[in-house]
């Protein structure tokens, strides 16, 4: 399925064929009604009825699939939910990560005393020495 424009239009058909389907059926009800109902127009409505209600059946049933996959986070074409989650939750570890670093720094710092610099001796040109 395409993009949510696309599938908003499939919706959109889907609805107009159940009204199709409905019309259908009405018709072949209403010729039944009649005193002499023509068998040849029952059959041509029934059979306009079932057809119809098959594109309407697959139609919602494909929709339904993919309300299905976004649901259960399954990939599906069109989406980027996984990579929005994926994305969000390296954010939440990274932050995770920076709080026990400088956790781990304020403990450092507090156990391991501060060693001042050695001390650097003169350095000595071996040349003044002769």
């Amino acid at each position: 399925m395409g993009g949510p424009m696309e599938r908003l239009q499939q919706l959109e058909s889907i609805e107009k064929d159940i009204g199709n389907v409905l019309q259908c059926a009405g018709t072949a009800l209403q010729e039944l009604s009649k005193d002499k109902p023509s068998m040849k127009q029952v059959e041509s409505h029934t059979s306009s009825f079932l057809k119809t209600l098959e594109i309407v059946e697959s139609g919602l049933s494909k929709q339904i699939q993919y309300l299905t996959q976004v649901s259960t986070g399954q990939s599906h074409e069109g989406s980027s939910y996984a990579a929005q989650k994926e994305l969000q939750m390296a954010l939440h570890r990274l932050e995770h990560a920076k709080s026990r670093v400088l956790d781990l720094e304020r403990v450092s710092a507090r156990h391991v005393p501060l060693q001042p610099p050695a001390p650097q001796q003169p350095s000595t040109p071996a040349s003044a020495e002769m």
